[in-house]
């Protein structure tokens, strides 16, 4: 018996013309991206919490970042108005009522959520460098301080291992520079004062562990809704490079670590990127072309992109092409920029004929848009101008005891909440450290002359010299012993493969 298809995710209803019609998108196309654009004030967090519920009631997790605070009323049920009666009857939905998406909050600070952490090792040097600022030498010497971390077999979980490996730098400097490349005291400098910033914004709590398992951002409820995941952003996009390099680290450990799963019903998990055009500003060319890859790729592996900024070109053409669902809020043309972007949005739909695409974006009004999504084969429909859905939750802010409340029922709070500080390369090299300052310190030992059971020839000695060492050759045990620290290291080393992004690959911890 073939099996009942999924309900549509029902986003509005079209006005284009008298006849109407509901206007939804096809779980099976949500893994095919999309974006939501329209100047402030216009409604485009009401669309994207509409979108974030309806994945959720399809049984599709969603991951969003909580930019101005107010996308955390997905945790709260709505208060029923005369308002929102009105639009509710007005749109025909009949299954309408008011009531909280399964949602967890997460907080790269652990404040206003979980904490969320990774390690050094894991994010890899493209991004921890574009985190710190570098210029592209600073950065090129961050790539060989990861290089010798993984050749070595050293763990980097956090900014105190990573500042003990560029003192070990500091020390073997000259060796260095001849095996991997120069490497110049001023750059090591640079990454030190860098690291230190970066503590000193409190954005070291998120390097460590327990590090963040993607299977605890794609859970669903016991009745099969997904799970909404809240990052707490109101405070982080202070820090764009921070932020945007945080969800880009994110989005390619979901690329690196997911398997290839082909067309399915519905989307594994759909990631949805405010504030996008964070995340392209003054991005080099090399890294841009690498988002772009990650984000072609990703979708056979179940995972649909939303990106979300003011203008439809605050995203690169070559990614623009292949964002299959369009929600168009209203943009007011009233400087040159804004004509332009304008006649982008316009240029970027599908043509309807009883629609001027173009005059109709600057008239649209709060909670309209003109929407575009992927029908049946994979064809986009003609842009329609929409009466978006209301949310069933709270339009707006949550209590912080609202938000406490929410967080004592979340199902991983006992795994993050607390911070674990296992031995590391900090460690180690304080041990080795040590170890070497004892070693200088300690009287030489006297060789003891020849007695009898030498047989008068020296024979014992020349064994136990051959054996440890003497002052000037090494013994076979320590010889012995480095050439088997060498192999582990090495072998470590080949286990340790990094993707696109820099980071591991398959997320070995």
């Amino acid at each position: 018996m073939d099996q009942a298809p999924l309900p549509h995710l029902f986003v509005g209803k079209a006005v284009t013309t008298d006849a109407g019609g509901d206007v939804v998108l096809l779980p099976k196309y949500g893994n095919r991206h999309g974006l939501v654009a329209g100047a402030t004030g216009t409604g485009k967090t009401v669309t994207l919490m509409t979108l974030a519920e309806g994945f959720s009631r399809l049984g599709v997790p969603v991951f969003l970042a909580d930019v101005k605070g107010d996308v955390a009323g997905l945790a709260v049920a709505g208060t029923p108005s005369e308002k929102l009666a009105a639009r509710v009857a007005q749109l025909g939905m009949t299954d309408y009522r008011n009531e909280a998406a399964p949602v967890v909050f997460w907080d790269l600070w652990g404040k206003a959520g979980h904490p969320v952490r990774t390690t050094v090792s894991e994010m890899g040097p493209t991004l921890l460098g574009r985190i710190l600022e570098l210029n592209e030498t600073q950065a090129g010497v961050l790539d060989i301080v990861f290089k010798l971390a993984d050749d070595r077999g050293l763990l980097l979980l956090d900014l105190e291992d990573l500042r003990a490996l560029l003192g070990l730098i500091v020390d073997e400097r000259k060796d260095i520079s001849t095996r991997y490349g120069l490497v110049s005291a001023p750059s090591i400098g640079a990454i030190q004062r860098a690291l230190l910033r970066l503590e000193q914004e409190g954005a070291d709590q998120f390097f460590g562990e327990p590090a963040l398992e993607l299977a605890d951002l794609m859970r669903t409820t016991f009745d099969g809704r997904g799970v909404v995941n809240i990052l707490a952003a109101d405070q982080l996009i202070l820090k764009p490079k921070l932020y945007s390099s945080f969800l880009l680290w994110l989005l390619s450990e979901l690329f690196e670590n997911l398997p290839e799963v082909g067309d399915l019903d519905k989307p594994k998990l759909v990631f949805v990127f405010d504030e996008a055009h964070l995340l392209f500003d003054d991005a080099p060319a090399a890294l841009r072309q690498r988002i772009e890859q990650v984000v072609r790729l990703i979708r056979s592996k179940g995972v649909g992109v939303y990106f979300c900024s003011q203008f439809p070109d605050d995203v690169p053409t070559e990614i623009l092409g292949q964002l299959g669902n369009r929600f168009q809020h209203a943009l007011r043309a009233y400087t040159p920029r804004d004509q332009k972007a304008v006649k982008t949005a316009a240029e970027t739909f599908v043509g309807n004929p009883h629609l001027d695409v173009a005059q109709a974006i600057g008239q649209l009004g709060v909670g309209e848009a003109l929407v575009s999504t992927l029908q049946d084969k994979g064809v986009p429909m003609p842009v329609e101008k929409t009466l978006i859905a209301p949310p069933r939750c709270r339009m707006g802010a949550i209590t912080e005891a609202e938000r406490q409340q929410v967080r004592a029922g979340s199902p991983v709070g006992m795994k993050y909440d607390t911070r674990i500080d296992r031995e590391s390369a900090a460690e180690l090299l304080a041990r080795k450290a040590e170890a070497k300052t004892e070693q200088a310190q300690a009287p030489a030992a006297k060789t003891p002359e020849a007695g009898p059971d030498d047989d008068g020839n020296g024979f014992g000695q020349a064994v136990k010299d051959a054996l440890f060492g003497t002052k000037r050759r090494q013994g076979m045990i320590e010889s012995m012993a480095k050439q088997t620290a060498r192999t582990v290291g090495s072998q470590v080393g080949r286990q340790i493969l990094r993707g696109l992004l820099g980071g591991i690959f398959g997320g070995k911890r």
